[in-house]
């Protein structure tokens, strides 16, 4: 800050002071006998200047000493400032060189102990030697000459007018500088007295200062004090827009706030001028909606209905809100269809491997809609297993037809309203999600996910899948009627895509109207593929490595499919891969030793030990064990029945937690055998003599369906006969008491989980054949399949005739 000014400053003890400058040009020393030896008053964050006027309180003995005597002497002094303002006892070390000899021009005792002395400064000096430390500071010193030039040029000129003019600016932008500077200033006419004032005086610390002072060149002192004070100028004129922006940002808002407090009472006061607006607003973009013309006459209907509502009605905000929601959807507005068929195989190729069927299926849709132009929705289902790509590939067909992808997640769904919508009566009324998500997606015709289609509850709130009937419908939904809309909204042009588990908690209606396309299990070297294509880039991008920092080799991968994953999806396969990169990352990260490509070591040191042993199929050594295949939510799984005789009286023991079908299955087992007994070679009095207990392990999981029943009886003839198994033999199939074998479904699940489990030979009905054609040879190389339709053609293949190595020996007499 600048001029004859209230500034704070630090003290030589450093407490605050109020400095007092006033300008005097008297920096001559004629007359003054200056001495070769002066004596050094240390000061902290204070630099004099020659010619300027300062008090100056002093705290420290060694100080007040000082000054008492030059006081009471010839009142020369040497002022030095502190490098360090911290030390309170200076050395010679602690202190700058070049300092100002000052003339002590009145002295005052205050009531608190210090003194406060005002000196001028003469003349500056630079110390050549420190004469003592004690009892005060002496020092030998050469005087410096101000080498400013007496006669100015035009430079001299023109910088000592720049260097006014940005003091005359400073003491402008700085509404704490008092008015009677800028009088001191204009005041000074000696160049080089006002650079020494404003050096003085300015906003800078004093190491700056310093810098100022010890410069002997005249000219280059008035030139560094400029940029000193541009650099002050720039600062306060930023400081300035900042608060002059925030005043006017304040200044407009409480403009705004008065302005509309002003409209409310006016609108108050006119009644029905505020709202007039606002309805206008929305028929003028009502008329630029391209809708149907009843939906065009409801709409203005309800406008005008509005209109005459008083606005402050409980009504009017709900009335206002069903205007905006009918002015919002997408009435008609669709997307274009990117119909080109080989860029749509290669997207949908790209983002699933396998899945044949379901991407032929769509790629006929477009085929169709490409060549007539015109096609309703079709609804797909597609059905499967968790982890096999349903919800993605919504979002791939979305991508291939370059339509908007919504999605709606149906799981644990139990309110009809998130459906249809709420009536307009209830409070917090609101259209159902099917509108809400064909709102979101600003397009008619956006691809339409309705995830977990199973899990669909119903309660007293209502049945959620019999309100989807209609929407699900492609006769009935291009009328689809909201319960909140009240009008009839077209969803005909959408792709509805449903994807469910299982098939059995669908309401018979709703899936009448869906394509149910099956999405099966992956075989391992599906999974292989899709882990080095989609999984592991993903993984290490997620994880934050590069490609070349870790990588998998097929042996590694297939040891972490086969011996850390049992399903048919790939989620467990992306949950490791992750947790063997994130291990690598942390090595990374912490440079660490780690190998750069996975071993099956390295697996098994991140992971533990191997979950699930390859080759679970247990041998053939005891009667009545037989390997049968059943399908799971998760994908396929194989099954062991084993069966087992004891003295006793004929009786039947199931165990296992078995469902009521494979108890059937079980009964028309031993019904079958005991009408073929004599062709079989089983002596009937066996089935009164001997208990017989039907046994499926893992009794805590509860077990059914129709896949059972010729493994049941083929466990049992074995059973009965004593005779071995063939190795390595899997069936599945249900059975009639005339021996008929039954088809059964989940064929593919079944036959991968037989695979992985080391079977060879797989027994099925006749009618299963058509499924086998239609799975990839590749995932049934290595297997041969029976396909038989008789019971007596499953034992033949099933049963040898030779006997297992420890026969039972069966005691029929009494």
């Amino acid at each position: 800050m600048i001029g004859n000014i209230l500034a704070a400053e630090m003290t030589e003890d450093g407490e605050e002071l109020i400095q007092m400058i006033a300008p005097d040009e008297d920096e001559s020393t004629e007359g003054m006998n200056l001495p070769d030896e002066l004596p050094i008053l240390a000061v902290r964050n204070t630099v004099l200047f020659p010619g300027v006027l300062i008090p100056i309180t002093v705290g420290r003995q060694k100080s007040i000493r000082v000054v008492k005597q030059a006081y009471k002497g010839d009142k020369i002094i040497g002022i030095l400032t502190q490098k360090n303002p911290k030390v309170d006892d200076p050395k010679s070390t602690d202190l700058f060189s070049v300092g100002t000899v000052a003339k002590v021009v009145k002295m005052l005792v205050l009531p608190d102990g210090n003194t406060t002395i005002i000196v001028q400064g003469k003349q500056r000096f630079e110390v050549k030697e420190l004469v003592s430390e004690s009892p005060v500071l002496k020092a030998k010193v050469e005087y410096l000459n101000e080498n400013f030039p007496k006669r100015q040029s035009k430079e001299v000129k023109a910088i000592i007018q720049s260097i006014r003019d940005s003091a005359n600016r400073i003491m402008a932008l700085n509404p704490e500088i008092p008015k009677e500077a800028q009088v001191a200033l204009e005041n000074i006419e000696k160049p080089s007295f006002l650079v020494h004032f404003l050096s003085s005086n300015i906003n800078a610390e004093a190491k700056e200062k310093q810098v100022l002072l010890e410069i002997n060149d005249g000219i280059e002192r008035a030139t560094k004090l400029l940029q000193y004070l541009m650099k002050e100028m720039q600062m306060l004129e930023l400081k300035s827009e900042i608060q002059n922006k925030v005043h006017s940002d304040i200044d407009q808002q409480q403009r705004d706030y008065f302005l509309r407090q002003q409209m409310k009472v006016l609108q108050n006061e006119l009644g029905e001028d505020g709202p007039e607006r606002e309805v206008e607003a929305l028929r003028e973009r009502g008329k630029k909606k391209v809708w149907p013309e009843k939906i065009g006459k409801h709409f203005n209907k309800e406008l005008d209905k509005i209109l005459r509502m008083n606005h402050m009605a409980a009504e009017y905000p709900i009335a206002m809100n069903y205007a905006e929601m009918m002015v919002d959807l997408p009435w008609q507005e669709y997307s274009e269809d990117d119909l080109d068929l080989k860029k749509a195989k290669k997207v949908l190729d790209n983002d699933h491997f396998g899945l044949e069927k379901v991407k032929d299926r769509i790629l006929e849709y477009l085929a169709v809609l490409k060549l007539k132009n015109d096609l309703k929705g079709p609804i797909l289902c597609l059905y499967g297993p968790p982890g096999v790509g349903k919800t993605s590939l919504g979002r791939s067909i979305a991508k291939a037809l370059g339509r908007q992808y919504v999605r709606m997640s149906l799981g644990g769904v139990h309110d009809e309203a998130e459906i249809r919508g709420h009536r307009k009566t209830y409070v917090g009324a609101m259209p159902g999600k099917v509108i809400q998500n064909i709102k979101k997606s600003k397009y008619s015709n956006p691809v339409f996910v309705l995830d977990e289609i199973d899990k669909v509850n119903s309660n007293f709130r209502g049945d959620p899948s019999s309100a989807l009937l209609e929407v699900l419908d492609p006769e009935q939904n291009a009328e689809f009627v909201d319960n909140y809309l009240e009008v009839e909204y077209d969803l005909s042009k959408v792709l509805f895509i449903a994807t469910a588990n299982s098939l059995d908690t669908i309401q018979p209606a709703l899936r009448d109207r869906m394509e149910i396309i099956e999405v099966s299990g992956y075989t391992i070297e599906e999974k292989m593929e899709i882990a080095k294509r989609h999984l592991i880039p993903k993984q290490k991008k997620e994880h934050g490595l590069k490609a070349k920092d870790f990588n998998f080799d097929k042996k590694s991968l297939q040891f972490l499919i086969e011996g850390y994953t049992r399903e048919s999806g790939v989620r467990s396969l992306e949950r490791v891969v992750g947790s063997v990169v994130r291990s690598v990352a942390k090595s990374v990260a912490m440079e660490e030793e780690y190998p750069k490509k996975a071993t099956p070591e390295f697996i098994e040191k991140v992971l533990g030990g191997k979950r699930f042993d390859k080759e679970i199929y247990q041998d053939n050594k005891s009667a009545g064990v037989v390997t049968g295949l059943a399908w799971t939510a998760v994908g396929g799984e194989i099954l062991f029945i084993e069966s087992s005789l004891s003295r006793g009286k004929g009786k039947l023991i199931l165990s296992g937690q078995l469902g009521d079908v494979m108890k059937e299955s079980a009964m028309a087992a031993i019904s079958y055998l005991k009408s073929n007994a004599e062709d079989l070679g089983i002596d009937y009095r066996v089935f009164e003599k001997y208990d017989l207990h039907v046994h499926i392990p893992a009794g805590a999981v509860p077990k059914d369906g129709p896949s059972a029943g010729i493994t049941m009886l083929t466990a049992l003839a074995s059973l009965f006969t004593q005779r071995k198994v063939k190795n390595k033999i899997a069936m599945t199939g249900e059975i009639t008491l005339k021996g008929n074998v039954l088809p059964v479904g989940g064929v593919k699940e079944k036959i991968l989980a037989a695979k992985r489990a080391g079977v060879k030979e797989i027994i099925l009905s006749e009618r299963n054949q058509k499924d086998i054609d239609e799975i990839g040879e590749q995932y049934i190389a290595g297997l041969s399949f029976h396909f038989v339709e008789k019971a007596e053609e499953v034992l033949e293949i099933a049963l040898l005739d030779q006997k297992v190595t420890k026969p039972m020996q069966f005691v029929l007499e009494d």
